[in-house]
């Protein structure tokens, strides 16, 4: 009991000691937040810097607009990826956009959009899924392509019952569309009108394409039961969506080459899974450029298009052996990718549209044959019956 005493004893005499113990303690924790906070202070501006530059965000779900300025695109990402592969591989593929892709394939590739990511030659094989995956984005846009604002407008155009009238009507509503809508919806119609053109293979006729893709294109702005209300005006966008693709060089005059937009590469996307190296410079020497490619990994849609490009200067159609990896050839863009339709002189509109163009007789469109690599198909003269092109380009 004495001894316990003593302890006690000493150890209070001992406080102010062990005090300073913990002063110290604390001064040197203070220290290290201190210069803690200014490491993060300085970082911290970078990292937001760093993520408002970065071009490759999910563009699923997100507006039209916020996503073209974002990725600095005409063209959103989905959209032109999806074309771009489906020209290649699925214009004659019977039932494209109407049968119904593997669910996990579609889930696949969807991901595989939102972070700019495509491996090409994976979803070669299956049309049926970069359809899915190019309606499911339309789908999801938070407003439709053909926008909310030009929803009555779209639907009383279609119920004039003069042909004329109502071509004109649909004109005018087109004229009215934001520029990033209107580009879009021009570059997907094009498309769409060129699919028809193997409808005796696929299938897909106008209103077929129509039946299937309008719900994704336009639907209303409202808060009732989605599925009741679409039943109702499926009709009426069927005949909004058809004479559109019927007419596409009408209403939308002038060349488009599908895989390019004007801006359409995007930053290489960095995995750290992966020893990839920086796009090369186009200055690059031939021989620099094949030593540069070996530490280069397979060529997507997303992060290498700016590279077919340089593939195509370069008149090279494979990667280096050692790769084991195939470039996509880029000699069909000359037979498939290009809209046939050459630009009429141009002139601002009148006040009215133009006529519209005369109603054509059903011709039946023959598959297109296989080409060897090195013959570009001459593309064929522009249709005399349509009338003259409604406007300047935008």
């Amino acid at each position: 009991q004495d001894q316990l005493s003593a302890d006690m004893y000493n150890f209070v005499a001992k406080e102010v000691d062990y005090a300073n113990y913990f002063q110290t303690l604390i001064e040197v924790q203070a220290e290290y937040h201190r210069k803690s906070l200014a490491l993060l202070q300085n970082v911290l501006p970078q990292i937001k810097a760093q993520q408002e530059a970065w071009m490759e965000k999910p563009s699923f779900g997100k507006p039209l607009e916020e996503h073209l300025a974002v990725s600095g695109r005409e063209i959103a990402f989905p959209v032109e990826a999806c074309v771009t592969m489906l020209l290649e591989c699925g214009m004659q593929e019977e039932g494209l956009f109407r049968v119904a892709p593997s669910a996990s394939k579609l889930k696949k590739l969807k991901a595989a959009l939102d972070c700019c990511v495509v491996d090409v030659q994976e979803y070669s094989a299956d049309p049926h899924a970069i359809a899915g995956a190019l309606k499911s984005y339309l789908r999801e846009l938070p407003e439709p392509l053909m926008t909310f604002e030009l929803y009555e407008e779209w639907i009383q155009a279609s119920n004039i019952p003069e042909q004329e009238k109502r071509l004109q009507a649909l004109w005018n509503a087109c004229e009215k569309l934001p520029k990033a809508n209107y580009n879009n919806i021009r570059y997907l119609i094009k498309f769409l009108a060129k699919l028809t053109e193997y409808q005796d293979t696929n299938k897909m006729t106008p209103s077929n394409v129509a039946i299937v893709l309008g719900p994704n294109l336009l639907w209303p702005q409202a808060d009732g039961n989605m599925t009741e209300m679409m039943t109702t005006v499926s009709l009426q966008i069927v005949g909004i969506i058809e004479p559109l693709i019927q007419h596409a060089d009408w209403f939308f005059p002038g060349d488009i080459e599908f895989n390019v937009t004007g801006n359409y590469g995007s930053p290489m996307h960095v995995n750290h899974n992966a020893n990839y190296s920086s796009m090369p410079s186009p200055d690059m020497d031939h021989a620099d450029r094949r030593q540069h490619d070996q530490a280069r990994r397979p060529l997507s849609v997303a992060t290498d298009n700016m590279m077919l490009e340089f593939y195509k200067k370069d008149g090279l159609s494979l990667c280096p052996p050692s790769m084991g990896v195939r470039v996509m050839d880029t000699s069909w863009v000359a037979r498939r990718g290009t809209s046939v339709v050459r630009k009429a002189s141009s002139t601002p509109p009148a006040a009215q549209p133009p006529a519209p163009p005369a109603e054509l007789p059903a011709t039946p469109h023959s598959p297109i044959p296989e080409q060897s690599p090195d013959i570009s198909a001459t593309p064929s003269p522009p249709p005399t019956s349509f009338g003259f092109p409604p406007g300047a380009e935008r």
